[in-house]
């Protein structure tokens, strides 16, 4: 037989090596490098310094992040970190320390249990005069501040689930059902300001959320589902500083 395509024909050739079992799969591990969304080059010392958070009482947020942040920081990006207590933001605001813009002195300050009650706290960061002050005390680094809403949730609705099931003569089966439940969890909503610390201006900003619900006769501690979101959101901030790779594999045929 006459073959007068040689794709075909190279095609036909693959077909009988694969039946023939003569073809063999190895797997090369490759790495693709993501650059950095934020030019670091004029900042050698990066200090995450705190954040405005709420939600939940079961966890301090700004404290166990900036600790998580910083301790990530360290390993995988070329910035000098910055060792210094984690800055409490919100009692430097009923402090006066840090000015909120158009403010009565016989305001109160929302308490944060939503997204929308951030927003208020906002303006801290707009507040140029005091990030100054921050970066010359430690030397004009990159600042890294924002705002955490780590809250509980609970929702209700059908999910599906798999079910054992036998029939007459004994065999095994696996069915999908549908059930009504409520589930609990927790929602996480971070975002990320990051200031010159030579000018206290704002350079750019980024905002995540993650969500994790459970099963009812699920246990899972506040602290535990807060690492869970932030494993999460982690990479992504990472990504805006510094160069990262993503690894993988690639199979080719011998």
């Amino acid at each position: 037989m006459t073959v007068r395509n040689p794709a075909k024909a190279l095609g036909l050739a693959g077909l009988v090596a694969l039946a023939s079992g003569c073809v063999n799969f190895v797997e090369i591990p490759v790495e693709t490098p993501i650059q950095a969304k934020l030019d670091v080059s004029p900042f050698s010392r990066v200090l995450v310094a705190g954040f405005v958070s709420g939600g939940s009482d079961q966890v301090d947020a700004n404290i166990e992040t900036v600790r998580l942040l910083r301790s990530q920081l360290r390993t995988k990006s070329d910035l000098r970190v910055i060792d210094a207590d984690p800055m409490p933001l919100i009692e430097l605001v009923k402090e006066e320390e840090v000015g909120i813009v158009q403010t009565s002195a016989s305001e109160d300050l929302p308490e944060i249990r939503s997204e929308q009650d951030l927003e208020y706290y906002e303006q801290v960061f707009a507040n140029v005069d005091y990030w100054k002050r921050i970066g010359e005390e430690f030397q004009n680094p990159l600042i890294v501040t924002g705002t955490i809403l780590f809250a509980p949730q609970t929702q209700s609705g059908f999910v599906q689930r798999e079910r054992e099931v036998y029939d007459a003569f004994g065999r095994r089966s696996v069915v999908p059902v549908r059930t009504f439940m409520e589930r609990k969890g927790f929602i996480l909503a971070q975002k990320f300001i990051f200031i010159d610390g030579r000018t206290g201006a704002t350079i750019t900003s980024e905002g995540f959320r993650e969500e994790r619900l459970y099963n009812q006769d699920q246990n899972t501690p506040a602290l535990s589902s807060y690492f869970e979101l932030m494993d999460g959101i982690v990479p992504k901030f990472l990504n805006i500083l510094s160069t990262q790779k993503v690894r993988g594999t690639r199979v080719l045929l011998q």
